[in-house]
């Protein structure tokens, strides 16, 4: 039998002088052996800070040991797990767009149209405006947040702290909810086609032959129900309806055309404020959240029915919406 190929070499070290390793065994001995040392070194030096600490306290008034008690509690409190989930400002999206930059996938995408001769609906009517469907950021529902984290949050104002509960149930796993905010948001995308088609034939707008599709990613929830059936119906026409205009919105749809009442509105209208929206058409069940909480350069159109959100986005694109109904506390 012939003398193995494998290269060896000899690592020189106390523990193994002399002993032939090969090579990925020798480099794997070196990572342990530095590692080993590097926790040693940092086990002295704490040791070491350890016990100047203990030598310090013991050497302290009682008033000076009750606050350093204090503050070592107050470290250890602000580190453990919270309660509480962090929510802010989630992307807007364009519903008239495609689903990424760098993506060609339309988020609405019409096709077979008669009137167009089968081509998808985005390649034959571009418009100037945009439609942009709200979200809102949850942090702390797939893991739970340090109390440090939720205290600096709960200070800045354009983020909100709610009880876990009130967000994920509490005997609900994070993968049911992530499961039930898909299953949402598809419900949502089909009952939007159906007002959208069902509205598009009460005002004569063809529909023959349509085949609606309709793709976004890592988003959950019904809320985007309003806007999905606007985009339809404004891929659906003939002619820009938004007059190019950035509107953004938010609502349930049902499958009477009721706008619903959703949650984080005032978020939303932040997340749309960032991507240049200057109207915001808002559910009139939320509109005690949205009263007193418009930003700046943004006007608000309270809406009950996809009749008036249709109207108000005809209303704006031709320049005619100074009558829209603001939003009042009821």
């Amino acid at each position: 039998m012939t003398q193995s190929s494998v290269k060896h070499t000899v690592v020189k070290d106390s523990f193994a002088q002399g002993t032939k390793l090969p090579l990925n065994l020798h480099t794997l001995w070196l990572v342990v052996k530095r590692a080993s040392q590097a926790v040693s070194g940092g086990m002295a030096l704490l040791g070491e800070y350890i016990l100047k600490a203990c030598n310090w306290y013991r050497s302290r008034t009682g008033k000076d040991r009750v606050g350093v008690l204090s503050v070592v509690l107050a470290v250890v409190l602000l580190m453990l797990p919270s309660d509480y989930v962090v929510e802010g400002a989630g992307p807007a999206l364009d519903v008239l767009g495609t689903v990424s930059a760098d993506s060609k996938q339309q988020i609405i995408e019409i096709t077979g149209l008669a009137s167009t001769n089968a081509k998808p609906q985005s390649d034959t009517h571009h418009t100037q405006g945009k439609l942009l469907m709200t979200t809102v950021n949850s942090y702390g529902v797939g893991s739970t947040l340090p109390n440090a984290f939720v205290l600096v949050n709960a200070a800045i104002p354009s983020r909100g702290v709610l009880p876990r509960e009130a967000v994920i149930a509490p005997n609900q796993t994070t993968q049911d909810f992530e499961q039930e905010s898909t299953q949402a948001m598809s419900n949502a995308q089909n009952t939007a086609q159906q007002v959208a088609l069902q509205f598009a034939k009460q005002h004569h707008i063809d529909t023959t032959g349509a085949q609606i599709s309709m793709h976004i990613d890592d988003i959950g929830g019904p809320s985007a129900g309003m806007m999905y059936t606007l985009g339809v119906l404004q891929k659906l026409s003939q002619r820009d309806l938004t007059g190019g205009a950035t509107i953004a919105g938010t609502g349930t749809i049902e499958q009477d055309g009721t706008v619903g009442a959703i949650g984080g509105i005032r978020f939303k209208m932040l997340g749309a404020k960032q991507e240049g929206a200057t109207w915001f058409l808002a559910p009139d069940a939320n509109c005690d959240d949205v009263v007193g909480h418009v930003p700046h350069g943004m006007r608000d159109v309270a809406v009950h029915t996809i009749d008036d959100a249709y109207n108000a986005l005809i209303a704006i694109g031709q320049g005619k919406a100074d009558s829209l109904p603001h939003c009042v506390v009821k």
